[in-house]
């Protein structure tokens, strides 16, 4: 089968189409013929490792320390099961899915073997593949931190890096739950923002969004560049900050606030949010942004893109071409 490998940490041209072995699913395992995939930024950060010093040394023993360990990147992905282990339940040959790979990683390639209870869910007949495989890493990080926040009705919300992956998700998913969004990005992003519901947009480079007369009840902080304190200024009493990349400076700082809240907890995916986000889409209630397509075989190029910090919601990976080859 074909992949996407990369044999050393580096720029974008690291990444090389190859012949790969396909897997074969073990007694646990499902087997999926992956038809999309993504580029987040995650994926970007892997291959160039690209950490806060908080996290290099641990995720070099994970993912590994002089050259890649895992070969094949992609944490998520939409796809048909082609084979079932005798041990899975809940699944059958010829079932439409879209899954998270998480740590795994190995979306960037035709299949793709899962453990039968990892976080896949099925697929709604009305939502297309590329849509489907954009949802996990996003959609899943974006409602787990607004949960946590515990946003009520009426509140209003900061969201600082709104026009990216998690961002798009973020905006959606507080107007699903009553929220006065105020979205911040660059220029070229301020009418994607509006279009899937930011009630006001900034453009960061030429205002601060923190240093406004207004004030808000959730920050959600997706990038991790603005000045703690200003933020925590910006914050009403009983606020919540949210912040999607923990620092650890931040974090102990928000150990010693006493009327505002700091939330830095790494979220856990669950199937049933997956399921329930699903049905967002399919309801109309959220919406896939996707801004590029590209083919497997384009994939560095997409890295490039997303580098680039002109993406507008989420990249998807096409690999439709690849299976009509073969029929």
């Amino acid at each position: 089968m074909k992949a996407i490998v990369f044999d050393q940490y580096g720029p974008p041209e690291v990444l090389q189409l190859k012949e790969v072995k396909k897997p074969v699913p073990k007694e646990h395992q499902v087997l999926i013929r992956v038809h999309a995939t993504t580029v987040t930024a995650g994926d970007c950060e892997i291959r160039a490792f690209k950490f806060p010093l908080l996290y290099w040394l641990p995720l070099r023993l994970m993912f590994g320390f002089f050259k890649p360990r895992i070969k094949v990147l992609g944490q998520e992905l939409a796809g048909v099961i082609e084979a079932v282990g005798n041990k899975v339940n809940g699944f059958k040959t010829g079932d439409p899915v879209f899954a998270a790979t998480t740590v795994r990683m190995g979306a960037y390639a035709e299949y793709i073997c899962l453990p039968g209870n990892a976080t896949i869910a099925l697929k709604p007949e009305e939502v297309s593949f590329d849509k489907a495989a954009i949802i996990p890493t996003g959609g899943l990080n974006a409602l787990h931190y607004l949960r946590k926040a515990d946003p009520k009705k009426g509140e209003k919300i900061l969201i600082i890096g709104g026009g990216g992956n998690f961002g798009s998700f973020a905006i959606q998913l507080a107007k699903y739950f009553g929220l006065e969004v105020t979205a911040v990005d660059s220029a070229e992003k301020l009418e994607m923002m509006r279009s899937i519901g930011a009630d006001h947009v900034i453009d960061y480079s030429r205002e601060d969004c923190t240093e406004k007369q207004e004030t808000y009840d959730i920050i959600f902080d997706l990038v991790g560049k603005s000045s703690f304190s200003a933020c925590i200024r910006a914050l009403k009493v009983k606020g919540r900050y949210i912040m999607a990349t923990p620092v650890l400076s931040k974090v102990i700082k928000g150990m010693f606030l006493k009327d505002k809240k700091v939330i830095s907890q790494l979220a856990k995916y669950k199937v049933e949010d997956l399921d329930y986000l699903a049905q967002l889409m399919e309801e109309g209630k959220i919406k896939a942004v996707i801004d590029r397509s590209y083919p497997l075989e384009q994939t560095a190029e997409a890295h490039r893109y997303v580098e680039s910090g002109y993406k507008k919601g989420n990249i998807a990976i096409d690999l439709k071409h690849l299976i009509q080859k073969k029929q």
